[in-house]
């Protein structure tokens, strides 16, 4: 797996907030996981960027 993709509590440290702040924009935006491993979704850079935008607005 590329060590760029992160779950969505790994990309709630990185931008400071609540994994569930973080779900809950990866179900507005409709975000599909770059990849999956059993029921972990890991999100690449792109959708992580995206994340970052609908929180902040």
């Amino acid at each position: 797996m590329a060590d760029d993709l992160l779950t969505p509590g790994n990309i709630a440290k990185q931008l400071s907030v609540s994994e569930g702040k973080v779900k809950k924009a990866i179900a507005e935006l409709k975000l599909e996981p770059a990849a999956k491993k059993g029921v972990c979704s890991y999100y690449d850079a792109a959708a992580i960027a995206k994340i970052q935008a609908a929180l902040k607005s």
